[in-house]
């Protein structure tokens, strides 16, 4: 695993942003949106969010007056293919206990 995806899995270990990112996945919303949602308030949700731009989950772009918070998808690629690589050598790791366990019988 790439030891700066450390990080993404320590911002997504926190609840609220968990369900920022969740909410973001459904539709991209200011942080007054996301505050109205949410039980946390507009200054929280910016730092929320922050913390989620800082490792690259989100991106902003601007609408009009207000600052739009979208979830940026290259990066959850890159997560999802780091957990199957892990997955997928966990799966190795089982077979070949679980083949050493059957030469036994």
């Amino acid at each position: 695993m790439d030891s700066a995806l450390s990080p993404v899995f320590a911002a997504l270990g926190d609840d609220t942003r968990w369900s920022i990112l969740v909410r973001l996945g459904r539709e991209p919303a200011s942080a007054s949106e996301l505050a109205l949602e949410l039980p946390v308030t507009r200054q929280a949700i910016v730092k929320h969010l922050e913390v989620l731009r800082g490792v690259g989950l989100v991106r902003t772009r601007r609408s009009g007056r207000s600052v739009v918070y979208e979830v940026e998808g290259a990066r959850l690629d890159e997560v999802g293919r780091d957990l199957r690589g892990i997955a997928a050598a966990w799966d190795r790791r089982l077979e070949g206990i679980r083949s050493i366990a059957e030469e036994r019988d």
